[in-house]
């Protein structure tokens, strides 16, 4: 069995080849990346790549998702279930995401590969700051090694959402501390792995992907290689349309007609406002901003409710992407159900919802 890993792993490495690099910097890469699409509650599954109800992702899928308008692919990862007990990677779980990767770059996408949620070992915390230091620089060592051939459209991003569980507030001095050091030691491991990781462009973010937190708390990291680090920031505002499926709030901005079924904040100026504090903080000095993940759960049981999240979705799309961020949009493969945001079916690469993705590729062309 372990020849045969072998065999794939080294398979993959060579399916995935890429071209020589192409010297850019991460601002231009930046302008050739929106708009962007998650792979979903797949290769992060916690049980394995279906065990969050999604198919095992394909090549015609990958490619569906380039035909529809999109420039890059976000995949959210876990390695740490796929380790053995000293820490390595299992060559299975790396050609799988080798392949994925390939079928990306060979569709024309730009890639983010990341450590997801993992089932939350990344805790920002003075006790656990050590020991999640020491697997980082364990995962990141192996993961950049591995695609270190890879040309500049492959980008890595060091973590996913880094926050305590259960704490939502603001981080302690003592979290912001830990979350900064998470991002240093994701930057200062791959840039010592060779191949085209010195000048890789690197990925990473603020504490909980948060952007008042992330304006507020960020220190970027120390990189020997200047003007190749992106920060990274989540956005759902408000929480009670675009998370909250068993709420009330089903009416959004500027087209709501009830103020009961409308969140109190959160409107079109909201998200302006927001978007404009990361393009002062960071693009504007350089360094861009990925909106790693954005989205408005559906509600296919209340009628008339699809306009709004439409609406909302055009809306950030269009004021993220104006401001130079660059827009991903958050996609779990549920669809007509009350968590559900995706676009395509996950078995056939069929677009589900047509309006919604002309809302977000219209969205990025000014349609």
């Amino acid at each position: 069995m372990k020849a045969i890993a072998a065999l794939l792993l080294a398979l993959a490495s060579l399916a995935t080849q890429a071209a020589p690099w192409r010297e850019v910097s991460s601002p231009d890469l930046a302008r050739e990346m929106a708009p962007g699409w998650n792979l979903g509650n797949s290769l992060e599954a916690i049980g394995g790549e279906t065990a969050w109800g999604n198919a095992r992702t394909t090549k015609p899928l990958i490619q569906a998702v380039k035909a529809a308008g999109f420039k890059c692919i976000r995949i959210p990862v876990a390695w740490r279930q796929y380790t053995d007990t000293q820490g390595r990677i299992k060559p299975e779980w790396m050609a799988r995401v080798s392949e994925v990767v390939g079928w990306a770059r060979e569709a024309g996408l730009i890639v983010m590969i990341n450590i997801h949620w993992d089932g939350g070992w990344m805790q920002p915390t003075a006790k656990h700051q050590n020991e999640v230091n020491r697997h980082l620089a364990l995962y990141w060592t192996q993961i950049a090694e591995h695609f270190k051939d890879h040309d500049e459209g492959l980008l890595f991003a060091g973590t996913n959402e880094v926050m305590v569980e259960g704490d939502y507030g603001k981080p302690t001095a003592e979290y912001v501390r830990a979350q900064n050091s998470f991002n240093q030691t994701f930057v200062t491991t791959v840039r010592a792995t060779g191949g085209h990781n010195p000048r890789r462009h690197l990925v990473v973010q603020g504490f909980n992907t948060n952007i008042d937190h992330t304006v507020d708390f960020a220190v970027l990291p120390q990189d020997p290689t200047p003007g190749r680090l992106m920060m990274e920031v989540h956005y759902y505002d408000p929480y009670e349309f675009t998370l909250n499926n068993e709420g009330k709030v089903w009416q959004w901005g500027r087209l709501a007609t009830d103020t009961k079924a409308t969140a109190p904040w959160g409107g079109e100026s909201h998200a302006d406002q927001q978007f404009d504090k990361m393009k002062a903080r960071f693009v504007d000095r350089g360094v861009p901003v990925i909106l790693g993940e954005y989205g408005a759960v559906s509600r296919p049981s209340v009628p008339g409710a699809a306009r709004y999240r439409v609406y909302w979705n055009a809306y950030v799309t269009r004021s993220a992407q104006q401001r130079g961020l660059v827009p991903v949009y958050w996609d779990n493969g549920v669809f007509n159900k009350p968590e559900g945001f995706a676009i395509f079916d996950r078995a056939t690469g069929e677009v589900l919802d047509a309006e919604l993705l002309r809302a977000i590729v219209g969205g990025v062309n000014g349609r």
